[in-house]
């Protein structure tokens, strides 16, 4: 099968394109045929050397990837959930070695959920580590209640444009920070309030939030925690330094850091929300397989409304 191999941390043309052989499967594993996958900023991070890469170097064959969309070839005489020939997504083996740049893959069952047959599978790939960061964030980390007033950062992003609409989902009033040319979008996706991260100091404008989706890192974080009501709750997907600590406690916030795990059952929360129309990816552009490096410089640039997808015939 093809696969795209990472030979060292580097730049895009450290991507190799290999044939190799299809990955066996284990009992409570499928064997996916790959139609389409998504590209993340970690699957950039760790492709340049940093992020995961010194947790998956020492593997005889470095693939990146760990969103997918496809079609069930083969299952495991443990799996009960899935028969062959079933269309389905996930995010596989998060944080671990997911191997999802290849034309097949091996996912453990319990990280998948039946695609909605209303939703492509371009849709599908794009709805699956952004979209879980955005879930987990938003119901275990913070359990938002209706009423509660959210602010979500990068809300035009690949995690913000899904925190934006699960939010709404759950009942939430949402405020969502953007570049202004990414106003329209972030309200269109049902946000109550856009602020212009350029033009104003979020911090002045955001007063007695209940939590704070953070996915900018950096300063940021510590500007957000002036935000929040005492009581109220900030999550990070970028790391919590001990400057940020400090504040949350000092106002009586509850901060935390966060990294989204694989999840079937989530998978299966969401894939209930884009079957109902009350949460869809927004695919900025799609690639084919050949194309990946260049969807790796699109992601690289930090200016991406939605999701990059990568399709296989």
């Amino acid at each position: 099968m093809k696969a795209i191999v990472l030979e060292k941390g580097g730049g895009v043309e450290e991507l190799k394109h290999k044939e190799i052989d299809k990955p066996a499967i284990q009992e409570n594993e499928v064997l996916i045929k790959v139609k389409a996958l998504g590209i993340n900023p970690v699957d950039v991070k760790t492709r340049s050397g940093k992020a995961f890469y010194s947790k998956l170097e020492g593997d005889d064959l470095m693939i990146l990837g760990w969103d997918v969309a496809g079609v069930v070839e083969a299952v495991g005489s443990a799996v009960a959930k899935f028969k062959e020939g079933d269309a389905v997504f996930g995010m596989v083996n998060f944080p671990g070695h997911g191997k999802a740049y290849a034309e097949y893959v091996a996912s453990p069952a319990d990280h998948l959920a039946l695609k909605p047959e209303k939703i492509s599978f371009e849709e599908a790939a794009a709805s699956t580590l952004a979209a879980l960061t955005a879930y987990q964030d938003l119901v275990h980390q913070a359990n938002v209640q209706a009423g509660q007033r959210v602010v979500v950062h990068a809300a035009a992003g690949g995690v913000g444009h899904f925190a934006v609409q699960i939010a709404k989902s759950l009942g939430a009033y949402v405020i969502g920070t953007s570049s202004a040319g990414n106003k329209d979008f972030v309200l269109e996706l049902g946000a109550d309030e856009h602020i212009d991260y350029k033009a104003k100091n979020f911090e002045e404008v955001a007063k007695d939030i209940d939590l704070v989706i953070e996915i900018v890192g950096g300063e940021n974080i510590k500007r957000s925690v002036n935000t929040v009501k005492p009581g109220g709750k900030l999550v990070s997907n970028l790391g919590f330094n001990d400057e940020a600590a400090a504040l949350a406690e000092k106002r009586g916030v509850d901060g935390k850091n966060y990294l989204v795990q694989s999840s079937g059952e989530d998978m299966d929360q969401l894939a209930d929300l884009l079957a109902t129309g009350k949460v869809k990816a927004h695919v900025f552009k799609t690639f084919a397989f050949d194309e990946l490096a260049e969807a790796h410089l699109q992601v690289e640039t930090g200016h991406t409304r939605g999701k990059v997808v990568v399709t296989l015939p």
